[in-house]
C-alpha cells in the first residue's frame, strides 16, 4: 500500500512532491527503520539461516517463527527494468524518463529489490540515461529521504 507525500507548499516545487510512499506494515516496518539509518538489512531465519524478502512473520523454507535483521553489503547486480512512458501520475511523468530496476543482493542472489538507477542519492529519478542501463550491471546501494521522511534505497552503478 502507498500513500501520497503532500506537494510542495513554496515556488519551488519539489519534483520529488507528490510521489508514491511505502506504508510499512509490522513485518516490514524494521526494514525501513534500518534504511532511515543508511543500512540494507533482510529479515533472516534465525533456525534455518535463510533470508527472505519481502518480511513475513514466518519463514518459507522450515516455517520458523524466529527472525532477525541480517546486514547486507549493499552490492548487487541489475536483475531487470523498465524505463515507464507516459501516461503516468503527474509528478512521475515530470521526470519521464525515468528507470524501475530490480536488484539481485550480491549475497542472497533470490532476495530482489526494487528501486531506481541514479546518479548520486539525492538525485532525480531521471538523473541516469536509460541507454546505460544493462542487465548484469554491478550497483550498490544508497540511501535518500524523500518529502515527508521516509528513507528508501536507490542504486549507483558500480562503475559510473
Amino acid at each position: 500500500m502507498t500513500t501520497s507525500v503532500p506537494p510542495a507548499t513554496d515556488n519551488h516545487p519539489d519534483p520529488a512532491a507528490d510521489l508514491l510512499l511505502p506504508v510499512p506494515d509490522d513485518d516490514g516496518a524494521p526494514f525501513w527503520d534500518h534504511a532511515a539509518r543508511g543500512e540494507l538489512r533482510v529479515q533472516t531465519c534465525s533456525d534455518c539461516d535463510e533470508p527472505r524478502f519481502p518480511p513475513r512473520p514466518c519463514c518459507p523454507h522450515c516455517q520458523s517463527f524466529a527472525a532477525h535483521w541480517q546486514r547486507m553489503s549493499g552490492r548487487g547486480r541489475i536483475w531487470s527494468f523498465v524505463v515507464p512512458h507516459p501516461p503516468l501520475l503527474p509528478a512521475y511523468a515530470a521526470q519521464a524518463p525515468y528507470n524501475a530496476i530490480i536488484v539481485e543482493l550480491a549475497e542472497a542472489p533470490h532476495i530482489r529489490l526494487v528501486g531506481n538507477l541514479v546518479a548520486t542519492p539525492d538525485g532525480a529519478l531521471n538523473s541516469v540515461d536509460p541507454a546505460r542501463l544493462r542487465i548484469g550491471a554491478a550497483v550498490k546501494v544508497a540511501f535518500h529521504t524523500l518529502p515527508g521522511g521516509v528513507t528508501v534505497p536507490r542504486w549507483l552503478l558500480e562503475r559510473p
